[in-house]
C-alpha cells in the first residue's frame, strides 16, 4: 500500500508543466479524466510559478477602467464589441470599471483590448 502523506507532498511539489504531463498520463494510459479543479489548484502550489499559470488561463475578463478623454469613441467601440445598444453601451462606460466582456478566449479579449485602447480607454484583462 503506498504511504498516502508521501503522496500528497509529492503531488503538492509538482509544476505545473508536470501536472499538465500526469493529467495526459492518467487520461492516455489509465482512462481517468482529472477534474479541471484539480488541475488549477496543483498549479499555485507548484512553486509559485505566475508566468506559466498566466500562461495557462484561457478565457478572461475584459474590464474597462477609463473612459479617457475620447469617450463617445470609446461608447462607440463598446457598442460595437458587445452588440449592445447605444444607451446600454454607455451605461458601461459610465459605471467604470465596468466589465465589457466575460468569460471570452484569450484572442477575442486581446482583440477588444485593443479596440478599446485604440479609441482612447484604459483596459485590463483578468
Amino acid at each position: 500500500m503506498a504511504d498516502i502523506k508521501k503522496l500528497a507532498e509529492s503531488l503538492t511539489g509538482l509544476t505545473v508543466l508536470e501536472v499538465n504531463e500526469l493529467k495526459t498520463i492518467l487520461k492516455d494510459e489509465y482512462g481517468i479524466e482529472p477534474a479541471a479543479a484539480a488541475v488549477a489548484v496543483a498549479g499555485p502550489a507548484a512553486g509559485g510559478d505566475a508566468a506559466a499559470a498566466e500562461e495557462t488561463k484561457s478565457d478572461y475578463t475584459v474590464v474597462l477602467k477609463d473612459a479617457g478623454g475620447q469617450k463617445v469613441a470609446v461608447i462607440k467601440a463598446v457598442k460595437d464589441i458587445t452588440g449592445l445598444g447605444l444607451g446600454e453601451a454607455k451605461a458601461l462606460v459610465d459605471g467604470v470599471p465596468s466589465n465589457i466582456k466575460e468569460k471570452v478566449p484569450t484572442e477575442e479579449a486581446e482583440a477588444a483590448k485593443k479596440t478599446l485602447e485604440e479609441a482612447g480607454a484604459t483596459v485590463e484583462l483578468q
